[in-house]
């Protein structure tokens, strides 16, 4: 297990503290605060669909804010260099895009729950059921991730052991999200992330004073790590060297359009939030609205990575104490004076407990509605389903709290997160987008092409990247590549399998499929629905050109 470096402990006083009393008050407030609304299973599990655009695009954006975002972010701005940018701009934008302008009318009309009850209405029981267990899977794996990386700072903060950290932390999320399900989750999230930047820009400002500017970052780190670790497309050739050790091609194909897509248009914990939308039109605002901060988000993750980087040149390298997951709490200790500190120590803590309430929140959904609902106690009173729901949620919890010791053993948790992601979101892409866009696609091709993918990409991972067989430079570059053999390998069997097995009735897939007309819908339209703010289609290109004009600094 790897544990915070000896000695790497902030120096905290009562008026940090004091600030992080009343954060976690407040928290706690707005669980009982939201009890009042939860009635019904379906308030618990998707807050009655009934809130705004502005709210669920903020908890969209805030519930990615995790150890993915943070810690993991932080860590591969010190690995990697300024390549980070690729995971927002490639790795985000675009997929954020597609989701509000392609998928969410498909997910939000037809009703559906969860990302799994999706499939089977497209596809058939066996599909249905496969995701839903590899999906519950993940994402207490990725819970875990998010409580690991909050116990490094509860660790650093007061000096427990990290298994201490990690059970506190873990029973205070569960409090909350067993009390006021979803919608506490979600109002937490948008109070956390003007929480989180308070604490994260304040870092990054004063690690650049301390390196120089951002002229002595780069030539410092120009020096050690050469020209290419400071530009986002250097060295990416076919058959040349970079640090991130990808080529042009995996990255663009394997992180921008596998990877990304993979996660941004089929994890439920992120269209949790707008499913939970008041009608069509907010739900697909919500991941448009939530990719204006996300195009930004990255400077306030990256420079101090980059910056740890710097003062401490052996970070991440055989034989020193210190991970690459140690760059916050690094700079934490180095730059903050108290109070900021607090508020630091608060923006972590934030983050980490939205990323852990969101992965949840969403396996409680899906382990209820799809799993025992539908395979279980079938036909059972709304209220059992809730109650079911709370003790489930405490289930998730404990789980969670062990496979946090799992993620404790890599060094750079962003690529463990991104292993995850290439063996379960990818397959469950590549299911769905053959599934909209194809009619033939047969009922039998889902479970098959899920079972291919998922197992493609870990033999590839596992044993090809692994065991030596074919020479990949790092581990970011062997998921990229799992990412796209997993893709291929579950089109090209879904594909197979269409060709001998019975495609699904026309009649049934009435707005299941691109270009078929969706039922009669009641959704309630939204007042002002003219103005240019809330018209999808602008914002979402406004949102990928702005990412792409950011791309002009590093692009050399």
């Amino acid at each position: 297990m790897q544990y915070l470096a000896e000695g790497l402990r902030l120096p905290t006083n009562g008026l940090d503290y004091t600030i992080l009393a009343i954060y976690f008050v407040v928290v706690l407030g707005i669980g009982f605060a939201a009890r009042a609304s939860v009635r019904t299973s379906l308030d618990f599990f998707l807050s009655g669909r009934s809130l705004p655009a502005w709210v669920t695009g903020l908890a969209f954006v805030a519930a990615n804010l995790g150890a993915t975002e943070i810690l993991g972010m932080a860590a591969t701005g010190a690995q990697y260099g300024v390549a980070v940018v690729h995971w927002y701009w490639i790795g985000a934008i675009p997929a954020m895009v597609f989701l509000g302008l392609v998928m969410m009318p498909f997910y939000y009309r037809s009703k559906v729950r969860s990302v799994p009850e999706f499939l089977l209405h497209r596809f058939d029981r066996s599909a249905h059921l496969l995701s839903s267990i590899l999906f519950a899977f993940s994402a207490i794996l990725i819970a875990g991730v998010n409580l690991y990386a909050l116990s490094i700072v509860v660790e650093a903060l007061l000096g427990w052991p990290q298994w201490v950290a990690i059970v506190v932390a873990g029973l205070f999320v569960l409090v909350y999200i067993t009390i006021g399900g979803l919608s506490s989750a979600i109002y937490n999230e948008v109070l956390q992330f003007f929480v989180i930047l308070a604490a994260l820009i304040p870092l990054t400002l004063l690690g650049l004073k301390r390196v120089g500017g951002w002229d002595g970052l780069s030539g410092s780190l120009e020096e050690q790590h050469g020209a290419n670790f400071m530009t986002a497309w250097g060295g990416t050739g076919i058959g040349d060297a970079n640090p991130l050790g990808a080529n042009w091609l995996t990255i663009i194909l394997g992180l921008g359009f596998v990877l990304s897509f993979g996660y941004w248009t089929t994890n439920f914990a992120e269209v949790q939030r707008a499913l939970s939308a008041k009608n069509l039109s907010a739900a697909q605002r919500t991941p448009l609205i939530a990719a204006f901060p996300k195009i930004f988000i990255v400077f306030v993750v990256m420079i101090p990575g980059l910056v740890a980087a710097v003062l401490v040149p052996k970070i991440g390298t055989p034989g020193s104490d210190l991970t690459y997951n140690d760059a916050i709490p690094l700079l934490m200790q180095e730059l903050l004076p108290n109070g900021v500190l607090g508020i630091a120590v608060t923006g972590l803590l934030a983050a980490f407990m939205a990323g852990m309430a969101a992965n949840v929140s969403s396996f409680n959904t899906v382990f209820t509605t799809d799993i025992w609902q539908r395979y279980v106690k079938k036909d059972q009173p709304d209220a059992y389903y809730l109650r079911f729901g709370r003790l489930i949620t405490a289930v998730g919890v404990l789980a969670s709290i062990g496979t946090a010791f799992i993620a404790a053993g890599f060094s750079n948790i962003m690529t463990y997160l991104q292993t995850l992601f290439s063996f379960f979101n990818v397959p469950l892409f590549v299911v769905f987008i053959i599934g909209m866009f194809w009619k033939r696609a047969s009922m039998k091709s889902g479970v098959w092409g899920l079972l291919a993918g998922t197992t493609a990409a870990m033999v590839n991972y596992f044993v090809i990247y692994e065991q030596g067989i074919i020479d990949i430079p790092s581990d970011q570059g062997a998921n990229f590549v799992s990412a796209i053999v997993g893709f291929v390998a579950g089109a090209v069997v879904m594909v197979a399998v269409t060709l001998f097995t019975a495609p699904k009735p026309e009649a049934e897939l009435a707005g299941l499929v691109y270009g078929t007309k969706a039922p009669d819908s009641d959704e309630v339209p939204d007042e002002g629905d003219s103005a240019w703010y809330r018209k999808p289609a602008l914002l979402g290109w406004g949102a990928i050109v702005l990412a792409t004009l950011c791309y002009l600094p590093y692009s050399l």
